[in-house]
């Protein structure tokens, strides 16, 4: 029977070339690790997103993109910024900010960098509900994502994602 620790890959030296079976690329080291990693966040982000739509009446994708905005501050973002930003397509981004504006989170206003073009900018209700998303947001966080931790290793953790985050990040291809 494989183990993570096995040749092929599953110490992250060997490049995935002694993987020659299902069972061999199933208890793969990097593919569990990777895996475990996939699961715990798709889990955590059902958790709290759950938490803030039902504490706060918004989808976790729309606190995302308040957040985004909040980091712009006042004179807010383009379209194509938020899109890059959550790599979603400028359509998909649209939907969403119009769902948004018509909840009266957002508006949107001539950018007068580019006549054609719109800035999203977060309104008073958008304020008021991003600092309420994000105490909710953040007790979750501690409860979750940090209290099942050791206390010594949460510092790192943290910046091991940040590393992870920035590299996923640099390798995408920018949207246009």
């Amino acid at each position: 029977m494989a183990h993570e620790t096995d040749a092929g890959g599953g110490d992250g030296t060997a490049g995935g070339a002694g993987i020659a079976t299902a069972e061999q690329a199933a208890n793969d080291g990097l593919v569990l690790a990777f895996g475990r990693l996939q699961g715990a966040a798709n889990r955590l982000e059902y958790i709290l997103g759950r938490a803030i739509e039902e504490e706060c009446g918004i989808s976790h994708l729309m606190f995302e993109v308040l957040l985004i905005l909040g980091r712009a501050g006042e004179a807010g973002l383009p379209m194509r910024s938020i899109a890059q930003e959550r790599v979603l397509s400028t359509g998909g981004v649209t939907r969403l900010v119009d769902r948004m504006e018509a909840a009266g989170l957002v508006v949107r206003d001539a950018d007068p960098d580019d006549r054609r073009g719109r800035l999203v900018r977060l309104t008073a209700v958008g304020e008021e509900t991003v600092v309420r998303a994000a105490r909710v947001h953040r007790e979750n966080i501690r409860r979750f994502f940090l209290e099942p931790l050791p206390p010594e290793h949460r510092e790192r953790f943290a910046e091991d994602l940040r590393t992870l985050s920035h590299a996923a990040r640099d390798a995408l291809p920018r949207l246009r």
